[in-house]
C-alpha cells in the first residue's frame, strides 16, 4: 500500500487561504490534473475540510510525491508554495489509513460522531471513480474504509465502557507531540498493564520502541507484537536504562519494583543530552517506578496512575465514552485492512507462481507422452517425470529459502520450511 493523505489544517489556516484552497465546480479539472501525478486520487471538500486521498504508482517515494503535491495544490490553486506549507498536514500508508477511516466515521469532524461525512466521501468517491481516478487496488481501500466506518457507527452507539490506561495515555502523546511518528517509545518492564498501554502508544506510528526488562523472554514476546516494517524495536536489559533513557520521548513504566527506577538525576542528564526536548513519562506502578520530583523539572510531562484515572473521569459522557471504543476500533480494522490488502497482494503472486509451474509440468508432459508415443519404457518415463516434477516444483521455494537465509533472517526461514514440510504432514486423526 502507498497511500497518502494531504489536507488543510483549518484550524490554523486563515479564512482567505481556507476559500482559495477549496474545491468546487474545478474539482474535475483538479483530478484528471492529478492523473499524470498519481495511481489514484480522490478529493474532499467541505466547509471544514479540504483533504486529497493518493495512492503513489508504484515504486514511487511519498516523500518526492508530497513534495509534488504541494507544488501541484500551489500552481493549481494561485498560490505560493512556501506560505501554504504550514498550514497542510500529510499522512502516509498506516497514518493514512487510520485518518481516512476516522474521517469517515466521524470521528475527525467537529461536530464528534456527524454522519454527514460519509455521505461527502461518498460523493467524492463517485466523482472520482467517473473520471477514472479510481483503479481496483484504490476501489478496495476505499471498500474497507466504508465497512470500517459503518462497523465503527453500528458498534459504538452507546459509550458503555470506561476509556482504558492505553487509550488515556495516546492521548496525552497526541496533546505533547504534534508528530508521534517521529517519537521514541521506552516501555520499562513489559507486564500486562504495559503491555496494553504499548500497544496503544504503539499505534499512534511512533518510529521506535524500546523494551527494558529484566527477562528477554517476555521482552521478546512484546517485542514481536510491536514490531513493524516501519518500527524499529530494541531490547535492553534494566541496567542500561540510564543508558538509553535519553533516547525516550515517551516512557511508560510498570514494574512491579519496591524501589525507584528512575530517579531526579537520570532524567536530568538525559535533558541534557536531548537538549531540552521534552520527554512524556508515564508511571503506571504503584509504589511508584519515577521519582515523583522528576515532574519538577522543566521540559518533562510526569503523570502517575492516579493522574491518568482524573483524566479518564472527566471523560464520561455517552458520546466520548463511544468515541473511545470507536478509536480502539478503528486501530483494530486498520490492521485487519493491511492484511487483506497484503493477502490480496500475496494471492497475486500466488497466481503468478501457479500458473508459471502449471505452463512448466504442461511442457514436461507432453515431452513425457511425446516419447511414450515412440515406444520408450512407461515407468522410466514417469520416473523420470516425477523427478523433474519434483525439480521444477521446488526450485523456486528453495531458492527463496536460501534467500531469506543469506540475509540472516532465520526465524522467518525456518518458519516457511516448518509450513512447506507440514503440508505434507498427513493428519492425525
Amino acid at each position: 500500500m502507498q497511500l497518502l493523505v494531504l489536507g488543510l489544517n483549518h484550524k490554523t489556516a486563515p479564512v482567505a487561504m481556507r476559500e482559495r484552497l477549496a474545491f468546487g465546480s474545478d474539482t474535475p479539472t483538479a483530478l484528471q490534473s492529478l492523473q499524470s501525478l498519481a495511481e489514484g486520487a480522490v478529493i474532499l471538500s467541505t466547509c471544514n475540510r479540504t483533504e486529497l486521498y493518493i495512492l503513489a504508482k508504484p515504486n514511487q517515494a511519498l516523500g518526492e510525491l508530497s513534495e509534488q503535491l504541494l507544488s501541484w495544490i500551489a500552481d493549481f490553486k494561485g498560490l505560493n508554495a512556501n506560505e501554504i506549507r504550514h498550514h497542510l498536514y500529510i499522512y502516509e500508508n498506516n497514518l493514512a489509513l487510520t485518518h481516512w477511516v476516522r474521517v469517515a466515521s466521524g470521528l475527525d469532524s467537529m461536530i464528534l460522531g456527524e454522519p454527514q461525512i460519509l455521505g461527502q466521501i461518498k460523493q467524492a468517491v463517485h466523482q472520482a471513480q467517473n473520471l477514472g481516478n479510481i483503479n481496483s487496488q484504490l476501489s478496495f481501500i476505499i471498500q474497507q474504509v466504508f465497512a470500517t466506518a459503518k462497523q465503527v457507527r453500528s458498534e459504538t452507539k452507546v459509550g458503555s465502557h470506561a476509556v482504558s490506561l492505553g487509550f488515556a495515555s495516546a492521548k496525552l502523546v497526541t496533546q505533547i507531540f504534534n508528530k508521534p511518528q517521529n517519537n521514541t517509545l521506552l516501555v520499562v518492564a513489559s507486564g500486562e498493564m504495559n503491555r496494553l498501554v504499548a500497544t496503544h502508544l504503539a499505534g499512534l506510528g511512533v518510529k521506535k520502541v524500546i523494551i527494558c526488562n529484566r527477562t528477554p523472554q517476555r521482552a521478546e514476546a512484546l517485542a514481536n507484537e510491536l514490531r513493524t516494517p516501519e518500527r524499529t524495536v530494541e531490547i535492553v536489559g534494566l541496567d542500561r536504562l540510564a543508558d538509553v533513557l535519553a533516547q525516550a520521548d515517551i516512557t511508560t513504566s510498570c514494574s512491579g519494583s519496591l524501589h525507584t527506577l528512575i530517579d531526579k538525576n537520570m532524567v536530568k542528564t538525559a535533558l541534557k543530552i536531548r537538549r531540552h526536548q521534552p520527554m512524556l513519562m508515564i508511571d503506571l506502578a504503584v509504589p511508584r517506578d519515577i521519582e515523583p520530583s522528576v515532574g519538577d523539572l522543566d521540559d518533562v510531562y510526569l503523570y502517575s496512575i492516579d493522574d491518568l484515572q482524573h483524566v479518564i473521569a472527566g471523560n464520561l459522557e455517552q458520546r466520548r465514552q463511544a468515541a473511545v471504543e470507536a478509536e480502539l476500533l478503528v486501530s483494530q480494522q486498520v490492521v485487519m485492512i493491511e492484511r487483506k490488502l497484503l493477502a490480496k497482494d500475496i494471492g497475486q503472486e500466488i497466481g503468478h507462481y501457479r500458473q508459471q509451474t502449471k505452463q512448466q509440468s504442461d511442457t514436461l508432459l507432453a515431452q513425457m507422452l511425446q516419447r511414450l508415443a515412440t515406444g520408450e519404457n512407461p515407468a522410466e518415463l514417469m520416473t523420470e517425470l516425477t523427478h523433474k516434477l519434483t525439480q521444477t516444483l521446488t526450485h523456486a521455494p528453495t531458492k527463496m529459502l536460501k534467500a531469506v537465509a543469506s540475509e540472516q533472517s532465520s526465524e522467518t526461514a525456518n518458519f516457511v520450511a516448518q509450513q512447506l514440510t507440514g503440508a505434507f504432514r498427513p493428519n492425525k486423526s
